[in-house]
């Protein structure tokens, strides 16, 4: 994510250059200006300032200069956002105060300038809460979360401020702004607006009040959640861990001897819970780690969550209505692709039927072999009983050929075909990194240097779960070139020294997705960073169609060979997969939709709900959500939801993304060349490179010659078209 347009206040990350409306004249003069005059134009409206924190200073060293992780501590954060905050309030008042009239550099331009010190220090912040973790940087993060919030509604609530952003907006057809010019300011207009710009005296102290509150909810929900995860189910003899690969089990092994304990620890993590439910022979124990898992924020104790989301619920709630929304799902939705929550809900329903109807068959083919009813627990393992039977496929067989560091060098394989990527790793000590785990690479496009890569992919204690994506640095040319620093970050657990990391098919895929999010990045070539985020609904686009690849023939004859044998996958196994890539598709589908229809629903209600537990069992029933199968992420846990609003009412958007994703892939097949280098450019030019500079509906039509096709969605999944 772009830190230079962004500051973390109110409910979260607000666009502090792309938010919100209402009056003034209209703008000075044409704007002739080239990029150069124009950033020396804004840079002359800011203070010269020379901030004393270490952590603020502009980042050295080559690449453009890299985050100084080897300096960071709690303390001297946060000293550096203290400051950071100080000295953007005194560029945000010469941009508000500037006596002459308001035009897109002094402005829009001087906007995007303001506060850079304090985004190199909240990247910093990012990272080290979310990757690192533990009791210093809890306490660091709640302290200055109420700060940030706050120093950020005073941008937004800033009126002299407004009138400017509202002017240039206003005035950008007399101003002779060009299109990109143009988007800028009036998507920043728009965004201050739908953030509480507009509104009287009173309507922004009670805003300013919900923001503060929701974003302490938001960090103690996150901190609670942390705390569960930091948990595991020990497995005191070895039958306890019969049935699981060897690989998993040494895993776990490691994993107790890293707690000093005796025997083998299933970490609370989903990528340590889910093999063990699907390989693990004890079925006693099996529900033991499921209920571990999907309780987590349930259990009534200091680390329960309800109070917290209910907190949350009410403080969206009262905020949509203080804005002039009839609910928090129509306010976050104003800047989607969907646009509306009927929208999204109809997509979403066409999909829930089939994927019903399929798990009732999926749940029939199990009984058949258990001999007994399907419980949330069994799920997994007698699936893939039924898959060894039905398709003569054992997930054993397909671990040894997914090796962490083969399938990495198999997305960089991916990266360089399609679009003239590579990636080349840097000796430990070139640039500092934040844990000896993080493995960072030079990238070139075309051989011409675009930034680094930083690979985090092992779990630890503190570290949040699941996989994510991040950018320390985003590309931008307007203030000169900017290069990219990205970074992945995975969960795997780390197999004891010199034995190989042996990840699932999943797993890969999972990685292959968050590469897609570093290569969308890698490929931007925005002037404006303002313009480099895209909806929330199509984000998830360009991640998700890149997990097509893994079972492509090129990357498996290349990268994915047996860790033993040397040997590419036979064709026969992968025969086998794709016989059987619609297999479990009821289970997977229902378990994430209902996670995102249940997030739409608490976020449309009239009145919030103050019984979560009781709300979420209420939401599941009304859409007859099968007893077999709990919701991938449960509401005490749902991280996307409640500790920021960036996927509330939004976790939806995979699934709209994936109608994109399914269709591309199917161009792509359609044609013949899975690596199809015409399509391939297309897609870099027309579909990652240009970020939010145009509309991502019109983008598509352009690159595909039409809307997407939800049959495509369909047929992946195998349910019916009609």
């Amino acid at each position: 994510m772009h830190r230079r347009n962004l500051l973390l206040g109110g409910a979260g990350l607000m666009m502090v250059a792309g938010c919100a409306s209402a009056g003034m004249g209209g703008v000075s003069g044409p704007n002739a200006l080239g990029l150069a005059e124009e950033a020396a134009a804004a840079r002359a409206v800011l203070p010269k300032q020379s901030p004393r924190a270490e952590l603020l200073q502009e980042w050295t060293g080559p690449y453009g200069g890299v985050p100084p992780w080897d300096k960071v501590t709690p303390a001297k954060l946060r000293e550096a956002i203290l400051e950071g905050i100080e000295l953007q309030r005194a560029e945000i008042a010469a941009i508000a105060d500037n006596p002459d009239a308001p035009t897109f550099a002094n402005t829009s331009v001087a906007m995007m300038m303001a506060g850079e010190p304090l985004d190199r220090a909240l990247t910093l912040f990012g990272v080290m809460t979310s990757n690192i973790g533990g009791d210093e940087w809890d306490a660091l993060e709640t302290e200055v979360s109420p700060v940030l919030s706050a120093a950020g509604d005073e941008i937004t609530f800033n009126d002299k401020l407004f009138q400017r952003i509202r002017a240039v907006a206003d005035g950008a057809a007399s101003a002779g702004l060009n299109a990109q010019q143009t988007r800028v300011a009036t998507r920043a207009r728009d965004a201050y607006v739908r953030n509480g710009a507009a509104l009287d005296a009173a309507g922004k102290a009670e805003l300013g009040r919900i923001n503060t509150a929701l974003t302490n909810a938001f960090t103690r929900f996150g901190q609670k959640v942390v705390a569960d995860e930091n948990s595991w189910t020990l497995i005191p003899n070895e039958a306890g861990v019969a049935g699981l690969p060897a690989s998993n089990k040494t895993a776990a092994a490691a994993a107790a001897r890293q707690r000093n304990i005796q025997g083998w620890a299933i970490l609370n993590t989903r990528s340590s819970v889910d093999p063990f439910l699907t390989f693990g022979d004890d079925r006693g124990l099996r529900e033991t780690v499921w209920r571990k898992f999907v309780n987590r924020g349930d259990n009534g104790d200091a680390n329960d969550t309800n109070a917290t989301i209910a907190e949350i619920v009410k403080l969206r709630d009262q905020r949509a209505k203080l804005l002039g929304f009839r609910n928090h799902a129509e306010w976050r939705m104003q800047d989607t692709m969907a646009k509306t929550p009927a929208a999204a809900n109809d997509l979403m329903m066409r999909v829930w039927a089939p994927a019903k109807a399929r798990v009732a068959e999926e749940v029939a083919d199990m009984k058949a072999i258990a001999g007994h009813d399907i419980e949330p627990w069994d799920y997994l393992y007698y699936a893939e009983k039924v898959r060894k039977q039905k398709y003569d496929l054992d997930q054993n067989q397909l671990k040894p050929y997914f090796e962490l560091h083969n399938v990495r060098a198999g997305s960089f394989y991916m990266a360089e075909r399609l679009y003239g990527f590579t990636f080349e790793r840097l000796a430990p000590g070139t640039v500092p990194v934040f844990h000896e785990d993080v493995v960072v690479y030079a990238v070139k496009d075309h051989g011409e240097p675009v930034g680094l890569f930083y690979a985090d992919d092992y779990a630890r204690p503190g570290k949040r779960s699941g996989a994510w994506m991040n950018t320390y640095r985003s590309h931008s040319t307007y203030d000169g070139d900017e290069n990219v620093l990205g970074s992945n970050n995975n969960n795997f657990v780390k197999a004891p020294d010199g034995d190989p990391v042996l990840i699932s098919l999943d797993d890969a895929e999972t990685l292959f997705h968050e590469f897609g999010h570093a290569l969308h990045y890698f490929s931007s070539q925005v002037v404006y960073p303002a313009l480099g985020n895209t909806p929330r609904d199509f984000v998830e686009y360009p991640s998700q169609v890149h997990e097509h690849w893994v079972l492509s023939r090129p990357v498996l004859d290349g990268y994915l060979k047996h860790v033993e044998t040397g040997q590419p996958m036979p064709q026969e196994l992968v025969a086998k997969i794709e016989a059987s890539n619609t297999f479990n598709q009821g289970y997977a589908t229902v378990s994430y939709l209902s996670s995102a229809i249940v997030d739409m629903d608490l976020h449309t209600q009239a009145t919030p709900p103050t019984d979560i537990d009781a709300f979420e069992k209420e939401s599941l029933a009304r859409i007859g959500m099968p007893k077999e199968i709990v919701m991938r992420h449960r509401l005490p846990q749902f991280n996307h939801l409640f500790t920021s609003d960036a996927y509330s009412a939004g976790y939806y958007s995979y699934l709209w993304s994936e109608v994109m994703d399914a269709d591309t892939w199917a161009y792509f097949e359609d044609s013949g060349d899975v690596f199809n280098p015409d399509i391939a450019g297309r897609f870099k030019s027309i579909m990652l490179a240009p970020g939010n500079t145009t509309d991502r509906g019109e983008a598509y039509r352009q690159f595909r010659g039409r809307d997407p096709d939800v049959a495509a969605l369909l047929r992946v999944r195998g349910f019916p078209t009609s």
